[in-house]
């Protein structure tokens, strides 16, 4: 009468992120949170953030602990260490208070940026020396000009 499936036919997968979990404002939440999804926090987080998406902290968010994550927008208050591999943007009124590690950054001129930054791009590399134990000039020269 029913049309029963088998378990093997319905057994769930790993769950893919279809949407951004938020943290709504007028919500605190304590604890770390771990996202394979893009995150949003618009409320208050006393904890870590460590997401392989996008973070987003809202211009009401505020978050007490350190983020990580693939890409960030900070509109927010964020007071520890942001690390993000792609582009982290401090948009306009936002207040960061501890060191920023990023693979590229932007900074709006009303953002609000109180710590060390590290750019985690391409180092220039530094002239080889060759066979007769001098460097090579032109190598020396592409370097300096950071070609």
């Amino acid at each position: 009468m029913f049309n029963q499936k088998s378990k093997s036919e319905t057994s769930p997968e790993t769950p893919t992120p279809s949407g951004a979990s938020i943290i709504a404002a007028g919500t605190t939440l304590k604890g770390d949170i771990n996202s394979s999804g893009d995150i949003r926090i618009d409320g208050v987080l006393q904890g870590n953030i460590n997401c392989t998406a996008k973070v987003v902290i809202g211009s009401n968010g505020v978050v007490n602990g350190d983020i990580a994550g693939q890409q960030a927008d900070i509109m927010g208050k964020v007071t520890g260490t942001i690390r993000v591999k792609e582009l982290l943007q401090l948009k306009g009124g936002s207040q960061v208070n501890g060191n920023l590690h990023a693979g590229k950054l932007q900074i709006e001129p009303s953002a609000n940026f109180n710590g060390q930054c590290h750019m985690t791009g391409a180092e220039p590399v530094a002239p080889q020396a060759s066979s007769n134990g001098r460097a090579d000039k032109q190598t020396e020269k592409a370097v300096l000009a950071g070609a």
